[in-house]
């Protein structure tokens, strides 16, 4: 491949790419004589490209088997492709079963495999009375686990109390494993509003920064007590910032993540009754996004992932614009690359960083040394990108299996105009391949 822009090593520069095998096997500035050079097949990218490595999306919801209706692996692929991912880490909840066990993964991986469109790796679950089950499933090449500290939404995946948040925590830190947490205090949820009816603001009180500041206070001392590594997901509040800063500079083994949502919606914005905007943690206003934004830069935040949780229509109470009784999650694996190109332009922000929050982090978070960049000896996993080419979402274009989107009517910046996967581009055919913790 030649692209006279394209994002290697944190910067964007011209590259003759050179594939083989389904790996990149040399990486050279562009030049006369490169572009000379014989090879089987010739891509030369169009003066508006850019040539990305594959985004890897460690947050992803997919619920096959069980919830299929919800979501699967054939629509998820798909529209992570269509969005530039070409890989996805699955969550353990909202599939029946849930990834608790090995029986449970292998069940989850015979589901997969037949019809995926882009890589798979799969994160494993901690619950109340598992912590027996976590060596198995670390064997088995999960990238980690995943727990809540409060109500996960579904009976089959309850929350870690604090006596068993450090029993999962401590069995972790004896594997050197890792655990992502969805971080909202239970104590704080219970003396808030309740979420009922039409108004947003009224559910974001439901579930105040507070909620998600006094659970990562809590994380952040199990985790300097047991030594383990721990990731809070999907951060809303910007906080508890300041709470992980401190512990990263105390030598506390914890990073996070942040959402498209939180980096580009604005709860002052969101219509009252448009409960396709509702998530846990909610959106907030634009003072926690800028100290979201502020963050990423600095650090102290490391991965921008979608958190791609859909439903069936039903579910988000379309029909009554009820925020208590709506499901929360925000379907964006095929829309995160734009929504949040579209902001950080706005911001000043480069592409590169974007790269390195939406593929070479999210990779190293999950273990997953093949991914991720533009180097030799990576999978050929790359995307096109027209970066100044805008369009208006439309939810029929969308590849997810039910097309409900806060994005919907909006206008976005970066359009993936082609996605390869270990140097193959994707069409429709499942070639995707599943993946364990470490390999390449």
């Amino acid at each position: 491949m030649h692209a006279a822009r394209a994002v290697v090593d944190g910067r964007e520069t011209s590259v003759t790419v050179a594939v083989r095998g389904g790996r990149i096997v040399d990486v050279e500035p562009l030049t006369p004589a490169t572009l000379a050079r014989p090879a089987r097949q010739v891509l030369r990218l169009a003066a508006d490209e850019v040539l990305l490595p594959g985004l890897v999306d460690a947050h992803v919801h997919v619920n096959e088997p069980g919830r299929t209706a919800w979501e699967g692996f054939a629509t998820a692929t798909r529209a992570a492709a269509a969005g530039g991912v070409t890989t996805i880490v699955d969550m353990p909840l909202n599939s029946l079963p849930p990834t608790v066990d090995v029986p449970a993964l292998r069940a989850k991986q015979a589901a997969a495999a037949p019809q995926v469109s882009v890589d798979v790796a799969f994160w494993g679950g901690a619950i109340p009375g598992n912590a027996g089950e976590l060596a198995g499933l670390h064997a088995a090449g999960v990238t980690g686990f995943k727990c809540f500290m409060a109500d996960s939404g579904v009976p089959e995946f309850p929350p870690l109390d604090d006596a068993a948040l450090a029993t999962a925590l401590a069995e972790a830190a004896r594997l050197d494993a890792l655990v992502v947490v969805h971080a909202e205090d239970p104590a704080v949820l219970a003396v808030s509003p309740p979420a009922a009816g039409r108004r947003f603001a009224d559910f974001v009180a439901s579930r105040p920064p507070d909620a998600e500041n006094a659970a990562v206070a809590r994380l952040l001392g199990h985790a300097e007590r047991t030594g383990a590594r721990v990731h809070v997901l999907h951060l809303g509040s910007g906080e508890a910032v300041p709470l992980i800063a401190a512990a990263q500079a105390r030598g506390v083994r914890v990073t996070a993540e942040t959402c498209p949502h939180y980096l580009t919606l604005d709860a002052g914005a969101v219509p009252d009754g448009a409960t396709a905007f509702k998530c846990c943690p909610p959106v907030r206003d634009r003072a926690h996004q800028d100290a979201l934004w502020a963050a990423l830069e600095a650090g102290t935040i490391t991965c921008v992932v979608s958190d791609h949780s859909p439903c069936v229509p039903e579910l988000k109470a379309l029909d009554t614009g009820d925020f208590g009784t709506a499901w929360g999650g925000i379907a964006s694996v095929q829309l995160g690359l734009a929504a949040v190109w579209t902001a950080a332009r706005g911001r000043g922000v480069a592409l590169p960083r974007l790269v390195d929050w939406m593929a070479t982090a999210p990779a190293r978070l999950a273990g997953l040394p093949g991914k991720g960049a533009i180097a030799v000896g990576a999978d050929a996993d790359l995307a096109v990108l027209a970066p100044d080419e805008t369009f208006v979402v439309d939810p029929a274009a969308l590849h997810h299996r039910n097309p409900v989107t806060p994005y919907a009517g909006r206008e976005l910046a970066g359009v993936v105009r082609s996605t390869w996967l270990r140097g193959e581009r994707v069409d429709g055919v499942p070639r995707g391949r599943l993946l364990r913790r470490g390999e390449r």
